[in-house]
């Protein structure tokens, strides 16, 4: 159930028309999560801007695309499981690494360390052992790229926390939740 409405983008005023002609440009479409986060332009301005220098960093976005499978899994986001199911395979993941990005694993050793490092973090709140921190070096994370999976991870919380209190209607082909 709708418990924040998306912002109908006929109605939007003309700072949100602009801002919403910009991510029509860039997807094609508005979003319901978009449209939603309208309601805070700072919000939506925030997200946008934050995932624009998260975009530039050194993750790649099939790397990105699994770190949002795995987050969204561990928070059960209907939303955005069904979101990157359909981004991550535009990003070059097949339906079996879908899957094993939601259940918190990677193709290779590398992106194995970063699902399972996104996953951490994100059900631990951010509270890492020392020993976590060394298997996720161990396996090729520099200090950078922890950071980074620490910035995709915090994005990805603020878009599963927005869906769930929103209650944000899924506008991509759904998903169920469970594995």
């Amino acid at each position: 159930m709708v418990r924040i409405p998306a912002i109908p983008v006929a109605e939007a005023d003309a700072a949100t028309a602009a801002t919403f002609g910009a991510i029509k440009a860039k997807l094609g479409v508005v979003p319901n999560l978009f449209a939603t986060f309208a309601q805070a332009p700072a919000v939506m301005n925030g997200y946008l801007g934050f995932s624009e220098a998260l975009g530039s960093g050194r993750l790649s976005a099939r790397q990105r695309e699994i770190i949002a499978l795995a987050v969204g899994q561990a928070n059960s986001c209907q939303y955005c499981l069904s979101a990157h199911t359909l981004i991550g395979k535009g990003a070059g993941l097949s339906d079996a690494e879908v899957l094993a990005a939601r259940a918190g694993k990677g193709d290779d050793a590398l992106e194995n360390a970063i699902a399972q490092l996104a996953v951490k973090i994100a059900v631990q709140r951010g509270v890492i052992s020392d020993a976590e921190l060394a298997a996720a070096r161990a396996a090729g994370l520099d200090n950078g790229l922890i950071l980074e999976v620490l910035g995709n991870v915090t994005i990805n919380l603020l878009t599963n926390y927005a869906n769930h209190i929103a209650g944000t209607e899924v506008d991509f082909p759904a998903v169920s939740v469970a594995l």
